[in-house]
């Protein structure tokens, strides 16, 4: 999916990737890397002014059109993706970076000649020294590489005055530029000198805020990244699509399909990194920090490593001077270093995240009023009743009595279902009510296996089983548990022999199965059974509700390496099920199924249960951790960009399903990429105790130790990448 969530940015990013087409074609770029080296505008360059794509975010009274940050990633992700050549990148930068400052003195005259087509860039690399005198300062050092600075208009630069920044407009003829061979050979990149340099007091400019500086760099550099990443994702999908070794097209072989499965992972969290950036420019100051230094944590190294594996799997003609993918690969890089070393950023986003999170709400305090009005008087009725019970071991989300029926009669257990089960809430309705749980300091109930198998019932279930389930598995009386896989069908359920036999009045049931959650528990359990041998397995399968008390059925529990027993085995013994327990029609059942594995994939891919970034916080504020602290606030970053990738990624598409539009990868992506954090994440953090790790205190290995169960729940992440190879992909099986 791209930036644009939106038609209009939609339609924008349509427009700009046409005038990329018509007049920055990459055998024109490569036609002039001396002209680029030299700072030397491009012929697109008076088309993007022609546009206003210079000048979008300024205000119209300078000639823009009083955009925001979103819509300038819009723009920077397009001309990455066609390698557009020349200064718009720095220039909008600087001009940006101007436009949050008040309108006086120089900035005016400055946006100005920004919004009359003048080039411009930022020199806020270390290394220039003012020096009070009577008249203003003067400016001596030498810093760099900066980009766009050789032929650039207006310099915006940045000197250190005993500790603190002195910002100045610095002529573009002044001081000493030195062009250097870029890695990037698209584009000019130099370093400036400066000695004695004189700043008149008229030249000097307001300091810009530091947190909202950093958000408008990282942000379109962040957009420029995810751009090249989908140019080579497309490229190298293109490529071992049609090659042919072997006798069999490139794109079959599971090797190349992983790595390319893995490449829209990174191309899909590199996006949502730019988006969620734009889209913090309105946000407080912590929240921009947060989200500036994932863009570069996150989208920045994704380019690189994207277009690094679009050249891999291009083979030997990727690496020929000819084909265009170094270009990009070297511009990903480029724009990389130009941020600032990648460890760095790690640190700074663990700094931010010991004392802050990122808001990922979408909804105002005051939306929606009267749903609010009627889900917290619900609510605050609901606290003035007797407290639930909690039946056996259940964990207190299985809690059932006078409350929760209260919340189930409300349509608040599941308020997204439709009535008289839920209030059919879309997602800014299921927002507001979650808001107003919150409020309370309560949490929303679950009927945890059950947020899968109602779904199902919802849409292939009878009248009478929907009467006879939902309303009680709402209200807490119903404990559900998942009877699929086998100790023979894990990944291939397809595959499954638990046989299901014809007799009077209904079905007889043998088999055995494993993993099951919380079949120890549950009151019922849905079954998938083979009731045709004859037919291909997937045509073969029924859907069965199955009384977990009922005669032949034995629970064993599995104890796992981390001790608990959180898993069973359940063998099915002649098990009587009855002709008003078969969901949907003889040998419909996968249908179903898919229904059932859809929902788990949904729900599993927007938390993260191991390795979270809480853990490590605590691990640093306790002095729990045997590293140094700088070291243990990078794992601190890291875990937090893993967790705001699939936080941006979920809100991604809760917005995506507002607009109606098709979810496409997200959901694949993000099921993946939870597995992927929680086991880097928890191994993350192990690796930070030291002698502490040979012990069980503070849980953090088994933590670690416990990670399995995710990788392989809801399908293993070899599964997962076959899926989004070949489905999302559309490689060859």
């Amino acid at each position: 999916m791209p930036i644009a969530l939106d038609d209009d940015r939609r339609a924008l990013a349509a427009a700009v990737a046409g005038l990329a087409a018509r007049h920055a074609s990459l055998d024109t770029t490569r036609a002039a890397f001396a002209e680029h080296a030299a700072g030397t505008r491009p012929e697109i360059w008076d088309e993007l002014v022609g546009m206003g794509l210079h000048a979008l975010h300024l205000p119209e009274r300078y000639g823009g059109s009083d955009a925001d940050l979103l819509d300038l990633a819009v723009v920077a992700e397009q001309l990455g993706r066609a390698l557009v050549p020349g200064p718009w990148l720095p220039t909008v930068t600087a001009a940006a970076v101007l436009a949050g400052l008040p309108e006086q003195g120089p900035i005016s005259a400055l946006l100005e000649r920004f919004g009359a087509g003048a080039t411009g860039t930022l020199v806020t690399a270390a290394g220039l020294v003012a020096t009070t005198t009577a008249d203003g300062w003067t400016v001596a050092g030498e810093c760099g590489p900066v980009l766009g600075l050789p032929g650039a208009d207006v310099v915006i630069a940045r000197a250190d005055l005993d500790g603190e920044p002195l910002w100045f407009q610095l002529s573009a003829a002044s001081g000493e530029i030195e062009v250097v061979e870029g890695s990037d050979l698209t584009r000019s990149i130099g370093r400036l000198r400066l000695d004695g340099y004189v700043v008149d007091r008229a030249d000097a400019l307001p300091a810009p805020d530091p947190d909202r500086t950093d958000l408008v760099v990282n942000t379109l550099l962040a957009a420029e990244a995810a751009g090249i990443a989908g140019w080579a994702l497309d490229t190298a999908v293109s490529h071992v699509r049609d090659r042919v070794q072997f006798d069999r097209p490139v794109g079959s072989f599971q090797a190349v399909q992983h790595k390319a499965a893995m490449m829209l992972v990174r191309t899909e969290i590199a996006c949502a990194a730019a988006w969620d950036a734009a889209r913090a420019e309105r946000h407080p100051g912590d929240q921009q920090r947060l989200a500036a230094a994932q863009a570069a944590l996150t989208a920045l190294p994704a380019g690189i490593d994207v277009a690094f594996e679009c050249l891999t799997l291009l083979g030997g003609i990727g690496f020929t001077w000819e084909h265009d993918v170094h270009l990009y690969w070297r511009r990903a890089i480029s724009i990389a270093s130009i941020a600032g070393p990648e460890p760095s950023w790690a640190r700074r986003l663990g700094e931010a995240a010991l004392t802050g999170t990122r808001d990922y709400s979408f909804v105002a305090a005051d939306a929606l009023p009267e749903l609010r009005a009627r889900v917290g008087a619900v609510l605050d009725r609901a606290l003035t009743l007797p407290e639930d019970t909690v039946r056996g071991g259940r964990r207190a989300t299985q809690a059932s009595g006078p409350r929760r029926t209260a919340l189930a009669e409300a349509g608040l257990v599941a308020p997204h279902y439709p009535a008289p089960y839920g209030m059919g809430a879309g997602a800014e309705e299921q927002a507001v009510i979650a808001d107003e749980f919150a409020r309370r300091g309560l949490e929303q109930p679950t009927t945890v296996i059950g947020e899968w198998v109602l779904p199902t019932l919802l849409m292939h279930g009878t009248q009478e089983q929907q009467q006879r389930f939902i309303a009680p598995t709402l209200r807490g009386e119903i404990v559900w548990c998942q009877l699929f896989s086998e100790p023979g069908a894990g990944s291939d359920l397809a595959g499954l022999t638990t046989r299901a036999v014809r007799v009077e009045g209904g079905w007889s049931l043998s088999g055995q199965k494993v993993w099951t959650s919380m079949a120890h528990e549950a009151d019922w359990g849905v079954c998938l059974a083979r009731t045709d041998r004859d037919v291909p397995k997937h045509q073969g399968l029924s859907y069965f509700l199955v009384d977990m008390r009922g005669r032949g059925i034995d629970v064993r529990p599995l104890r796992q390496s981390t001790g608990l027993a959180e898993f069973n085995e359940v063998f099915l013994d002649d098990v009587f099920v009855p002709d008003d327990c078969l969901v949907g029609e003889p040998g419909r059942g996968w249908r179903l199924a898919v229904t059932t594995l859809s929902n788990e994939r949904l729900n599993m891919g927007a938390s993260l249960g191991h390795g979270s970034a809480e853990r490590v916080r605590e691990l640093i504020v306790s002095g729990g951790c045997a590293a140094e602290r700088g070291d243990a606030v990078a794992v601190l970053g890291r875990n937090t960009g893993r967790e705001m990738s699939l936080s941006a990624l979920n809100l991604r598409g809760v917005l995506a399903r507002m607009s109606d539009r098709e979810l496409g990868a997200e959901i694949s992506v993000q099921k993946l990429f939870n597995a992927i954090a929680q086991r880097d994440g928890a191994r993350a953090v192990v690796a930070l105790l030291g002698p502490a790790g040979a012990t069980l205190d503070g849980g953090h290995v088994i933590d670690y130790i416990g990670v399995p169960a995710v990788l392989f729940g809801g399908g293993t992440i070899e599964i997962q990448l076959n899926v989004i190879a070949q489905r999302v992909l559309g490689l060859p099986r």
